[in-house]
């Protein structure tokens, strides 16, 4: 596969929320979280934020098509107490996802070990020997009236790469607009992945106060 150099990005970073510890932004669509190796690659979330927040750094990730909300350290110590509750997995997040097809059930849960696909990077597989264990969780709300399409709820319940990409095309109803695990029409009917971290809820590191905050999805 071929090297990835993102196109040009002309979505906006918004902060939702700030304070002297940390900041909640809003990632657009087709924004690396990370810059890549390759200068063509340096746009990034965290290339943007560094230039009015130099010490900002990013307390997780999310894919390169994905939008929704995000966490942002503003210092090591509240970077590593941040890290330690994504490891306890104490920060809980959801996600807003349109999918191929009319699921048959109305929630369910998906549980497929994903490994590294090292013949085809930079893709992910289900791998029941050398995977680690992954859980998602969905409930939907919303069908298209023609099964067109269902829109979700995504609960991932671990934090796998790609989880909720790979696991959606493992189930038939890989998400929309998604142009590593796709059927012939799934990637045909977006111009974007549909799939948007709409809720994050964590304890503040230092205030200890629990926060629920929700990005309302733009599809």
């Amino acid at each position: 596969m071929t090297e990835f150099i993102a196109p040009p990005c002309d979505g906006i970073i918004d902060v939702l929320y700030q304070d002297e510890h940390l900041l909640l932004i809003n990632k657009p669509t087709g924004l690396l979280s990370l810059s890549g190796k390759n200068p063509l690659n340096k746009d990034s979330v965290h290339y943007r934020l560094v230039q009015d927040y130099p010490t900002a750094t990013l307390a997780h990730r999310l894919d390169f098509g994905t939008s929704g909300i995000m966490l942002v350290a503003l210092n090591k110590v509240v970077n590593g107490l941040l890290t330690k509750q994504f490891q306890q997995r104490t920060i809980t997040k959801t996600y807003t996802a349109v999918l191929y097809g009319d699921l048959v059930h109305q929630c369910g849960d998906i549980e497929l070990p994903i490994a590294k696909d090292c013949d085809h990077f930079p893709l992910m597989k289900i791998c029941h020997d050398t995977g680690k264990p992954a859980h998602s969780q969905y409930q939907v709300i919303g069908r298209h009236p023609q099964g067109l399409s269902t829109r979700v709820i995504f609960t991932p319940i671990t934090g796998r790469t790609h989880q909720l990409r790979l696991h959606s095309q493992q189930i038939g109803h890989p998400i929309l607009g998604c142009d590593l695990y796709h059927n012939e029409q799934s990637q045909q009917m977006s111009s974007r992945l549909m799939l948007h971290a709409s809720v994050l809820s964590f304890t503040h590191p230092i205030t200890a106060l629990r926060i629920d905050f929700v990005c309302p999805s733009p599809f």
